[in-house]
């Protein structure tokens, strides 16, 4: 797993176990999975959008936000990213 997504990981794994007050995870993992899908949805928008027409930079910024929310799903759920590596792994077989 990359160094970065590894961190992030544990990082919202923490906040799951450890609510901290003010913390944007926090409220997301505190509201339920409608509000972590529903941002996800957003964010998919946001990154369709940037690729018609808002230049590279912006798809970066808005993958990014897609992947951190998707996370945060996956954090909620007790899975991790290696799910999902191992997932695109086993497709490529």
């Amino acid at each position: 797993m990359n160094d970065v997504i590894k961190e992030l990981v544990a990082l919202l794994q923490d906040r799951r176990d450890n609510p901290t007050s003010g913390s944007y995870t926090t409220h997301l993992l505190t509201s339920g999975e409608d509000e972590i899908v529903k941002k996800i949805g957003e964010e998919a928008v946001e990154v369709i959008l940037a690729a018609k027409g808002q230049g590279d930079q912006r798809i970066v910024e808005e993958s990014a936000d897609l992947i951190y929310h998707l996370l945060v799903l996956l954090v909620s759920r007790g899975l991790d990213w290696d799910d999902v590596v191992g997932e695109l792994a086993q497709r490529r077989r």
